[in-house]
C-alpha cells in the first residue's frame, strides 16, 4: 500500500512540474560576442609604444588582440547559455602586421587561437588579390588553422586565371557560403555577405564580381530555415550602416530579405550602444579597431527575437592582456621586422620623430592631412623632378580620407615610432607585390583640378567620409550650396613659403600641372567621370600631354639606377619625410613644426545663397539647369496669366 502511494505521489509531482513547465521554461536564448573591421590592429593604441600589455591601468592605449582575448573568454564564461564569437570582416589591413598576412597569417591564425566561431569577409581582404587572399589561407590552414570563414555572394570568373587559386581554396572548404553550428541542441545557420558599397571599394578583387546581396540573401535564408531546418539565422554582413553603404545598407537588407534573426555587421565602424531592430531583425556593430567588442543577449519569446541584454564592452587597459596571445603577437612582430622592415633599414618600434601635439584627421581640412599631401609633394619631387625641366615638379597632391587610416598621437612621450607611422597610411599593394601603395604622378589640365576638388564638394557629401580630399599645393574656396559638380568657387595654387596664384580653371587654359597621388586615389580621379555622367571626367596625362591608359605606367621610380621601377611606397616616403624635419629641442629626434598645430586654410566652405553666389563663374552645367528653371518658371507664369484671362472671360 505505502509503496502504491508512493508511486501515486510521484506521478501526480511528475505531471504538477510538467504543467507548471510553461510557467517557467524559457525559449530557447544565445549570447553573441561580437567585432569587426578589426584591420590588424593586433596591439593597443595610440600610440602602440605607450601598450603596456603586461600591466593593468599602466596606459592610456586602447585595443590590442590580447585584451580582446581576455574579454571574450570573460564573456563566454559569464553566459548561462550558447556562446557565439563572430567577426563581420576587415580583420585584415591596417598595420604593420599585414605586411605579414600571406606568408605567416597572423590575423587567421590569432582569431582561431582567440576562440572564434566564424569570421566574415570584408573589402579590405581582397586588397591581396584573389591570389594572395589563397596564400594567406592555405599559410593558416598549415600552420595553426583558421576559424570558419563564410561568403555567400562572391562569384569565380571561369577561364581567368588571376582567380583560381582562390577557387581552390573555396572548393576545399576553407570558405563556405555558410556553416551550420550546433551550441547545446540549437542549430544555428551563419552565412556572410559582402554589401554592394563595400564591393566598389575593392578593386584588387578582380576578376572576382559579387552578386546581389538581397537576392544572395533570400536564397541562403531559404536553404537554412527550409532545408537545413535550423533553429537561428545570423548573417555576417561587410555592408555597413548610413551614407558609406549606400542604399543597400543592413537595415535596407534586413527589410528586403526576412527571415534573418541577427545581422552582425561591419565596413561602416559604427559602435552601437543600442543595437537596431528591423521587423524581426536585430542589427548590431562593435566600432572598429579591437577597440569594442559587442555582446548580444538573445531569447526567442512566443516565436519573435527578444533583446535581453546588450553591451558595447570598451577594451582598454583596464583588461588584462592575454599572456600566450600576447607572446604570439610579439614573435609576428618579429617577422615583419626581418622580412619587410629590414630592407628599408628600419625595425617595429623605431623612433624616428617626435610631435608636440596630436596629429588627427577629420572630415575637414586637417593637420594630419595636410602633413601627408605635403609629404606626398615633397617625396615625389625628391625622386622625380628634374631641375632642367621646371614642368617636371609636382605642384599638387591629393588624398582621400579613406586612405589615412589612424591618427598619430602625442601620447605619453610625443615619440613617434615606425608602427605607428605605418598605421597612420598602411593600405595597398603595389604592382611589384609588395605591401603599400606606390606613389605615381601625372599631368592635369587646370579644368581637371577643379574637377578633382569637386569630389569633396559633391561625392563626399553623398558617399561619407572616406571621399572627402586632403590638399597640398592649392587652397581653394567652394560653396556648398550650389548645383553639385560646380561648387568650387576659387582656386590658388602655389604654397604659404612661396606664395598663392590664382589657377585658371577655363577650357582656354592648356597648361598642365604636375599631380601626385598613390595610386589607389589617382585611380578613383581617373574613374570619377563614369559614375558623374561624364561631368567630372579626367584625363591622367604625361609630360607630352597624351593620355595615359595604365597609371601603372606613372609610378615614380625610387631608385633609376636598378633595374625596372623601384616603387616609391608611400608609407616609406611618409617616413623620410618625418626624419627630414629639424631637431627643434636638441633630443636628437626631428619635430613635426608647429605649422601643423592646425589648419592652413586650405579647404575653406564659404555656403550662400545670394543669387550671386549661386550663379558666378558657373560651369555649362549651372548655366543649363539655371537656364532651363528659367524656361520652366516663365512657362508657369505665362500659364497661369492665360488661365486666370480664360477665368475671367468666363467670369
Amino acid at each position: 500500500m505505502k509503496r502504491t502511494m508512493a508511486r501515486v505521489f510521484s506521478l501526480i509531482a511528475v505531471l504538477a512540474l510538467w504543467g507548471a513547465a510553461p510557467l517557467y521554461a524559457r525559449d530557447p536564448a544565445l549570447r553573441i560576442v561580437h567585432t569587426n573591421d578589426l584591420h590588424s590592429h593586433l596591439l593597443g593604441f595610440a600610440p602602440e609604444i605607450d601598450y603596456r600589455p603586461d600591466r593593468t591601468g599602466a596606459d592610456r592605449t586602447v585595443g590590442g588582440w590580447a585584451r580582446l582575448a581576455t574579454a571574450i573568454a570573460r564573456e563566454k564564461a559569464a553566459s548561462p547559455h550558447p556562446v557565439l564569437v563572430l567577426d563581420g570582416g576587415d580583420f585584415l589591413m591596417g598595420s604593420l602586421f599585414h605586411t605579414i598576412s600571406r606568408e605567416a597569417a597572423a590575423e587567421l591564425r590569432l582569431l582561431k587561437a582567440m576562440g572564434y566561431d566564424a569570421a566574415a569577409f570584408g573589402n579590405h581582404e581582397f586588397d591581396l588579390k584573389p591570389a594572395g587572399v589563397a596564400q594567406m589561407l592555405a599559410t593558416a590552414r598549415s600552420a595553426d588553422g583558421l576559424p570558419a570563414l563564410v561568403q555567400a555572394n562572391l562569384r569565380f570568373s571561369p577561364g581567368d586565371p588571376r582567380d583560381d587559386a582562390l577557387a581552390e581554396r573555396f572548393a576545399e572548404g576553407l570558405v563556405k557560403p555558410y556553416i551550420i553550428l550546433d551550441r547545446d541542441g540549437l542549430k544555428i545557420g551563419i552565412f556572410g555577405l559582402l554589401g554592394r558599397g563595400a564591393a566598389e571599394m575593392a578593386p584588387f578583387a578582380k576578376p572576382l564580381v559579387f552578386a546581389d546581396p538581397v537576392e544572395t540573401a533570400r536564397r541562403t535564408i531559404d536553404r537554412l530555415r527550409n532545408g537545413e531546418k535550423v533553429d537561428w539565422v545570423v548573417c555576417l554582413s561587410h555592408n555597413g550602416l548610413g551614407r558609406m553603404a549606400g542604399p543597400l545598407d543592413d537595415v535596407a537588407l534586413a527589410r528586403e530579405a526576412p527571415g534573418i534573426d541577427a545581422i552582425v555587421g561591419g565596413h561602416s565602424h559604427t559602435r552601437m550602444e543600442t543595437p537596431l531592430r528591423v521587423g524581426d531583425t536585430v542589427i548590431v556593430q562593435a566600432g572598429a579597431n579591437g577597440r569594442w567588442v559587442g555582446v548580444l543577449d538573445l531569447e526567442r519569446r512566443n516565436g519573435r527575437i527578444a533583446i535581453r541584454a546588450y553591451r558595447s564592452v570598451p577594451i582598454d587597459a583596464r583588461i588584462p592582456a592575454d599572456p600566450a596571445i600576447q607572446r604570439r603577437i610579439e614573435a609576428f612582430a618579429g617577422i615583419v621586422d626581418q622580412n619587410v622592415l629590414k630592407a628599408h633599414g628600419l625595425s617595429f618600434r623605431q623612433v624616428i620623430g617626435e610631435t608636440a601635439f596630436d596629429l588627427t584627421l577629420k572630415e575637414e581640412e586637417s593637420n594630419l592631412g595636410n602633413l601627408m599631401t605635403d609629404a606626398l609633394v615633397w617625396m615625389a619631387n625628391r625622386h622625380a623632378f628634374d631641375p632642367a625641366d621646371p614642368a617636371t615638379k609636382v605642384v599638387m597632391a591629393v588624398e582621400s580620407n579613406g586612405v589615412i587610416r589612424d591618427d598619430l598621437m602625442k601620447g605619453r612621450t610625443g615619440a613617434l615610432a615606425v608602427t605607428d607611422i605605418f598605421r597612420a597610411i598602411p593600405l595597398g599593394l603595389g604592382m611589384d607585390d609588395t605591401m603599400g601603395y606606390p606613389v605615381i604622378a601625372v599631368y592635369l589640365t587646370g579644368a581637371e583640378i577643379k574637377k578633382a576638388l569637386e569630389v569633396l564638394t559633391s561625392i563626399y557629401p553623398l558617399k561619407g567620409d572616406p571621399y572627402f580630399l586632403q590638399v597640398s599645393g592649392v587652397r581653394f574656396t567652394y560653396n556648398p550650396k550650389r548645383l553639385i559638380f560646380d561648387r568650387v568657387t576659387d582656386i590658388r595654387i602655389g604654397s604659404t613659403e612661396g606664395g598663392w596664384r590664382p589657377l585658371d580653371t577655363t577650357g582656354r587654359n592648356r597648361a598642365l600641372y604636375r599631380v601626385a597621388a598613390n595610386l589607389y586615389n589617382a585611380t578613383f580621379l581617373k574613374l570619377v567621370g563614369d559614375f558623374t555622367w561624364q561631368i567630372l571626367k579626367i584625363v591622367p596625362k604625361d609630360r607630352q600631354g597624351r593620355p595615359v591608359e595604365n597609371l601603372a605606367d606613372m609610378r615614380i621610380d625610387a631608385d633609376p639606377s636598378r633595374p625596372g621601377i623601384q616603387e616609391l611606397k608611400q608609407w616609406a616616403g611618409f617616413v623620410a619625410y618625418l626624419r627630414q624635419f629639424p631637431d627643434i629641442d636638441g633630443d636628437g629626434r626631428p619635430d613635426i613644426p608647429e605649422t601643423y598645430r592646425g589648419k592652413l586654410g586650405r579647404i575653406v566652405p564659404q555656403p550662400s545663397l545670394h543669387p550671386v553666389d549661386l550663379l558666378a563663374h558657373g560651369s555649362w552645367l549651372t548655366w543649363t539647369v539655371f537656364g532651363a528653371g528659367l524656361v520652366i518658371l516663365i512657362g508657369l507664369v505665362l500659364g497661369i496669366r492665360r488661365l486666370i484671362r480664360v477665368a475671367r472671360r468666363r467670369g
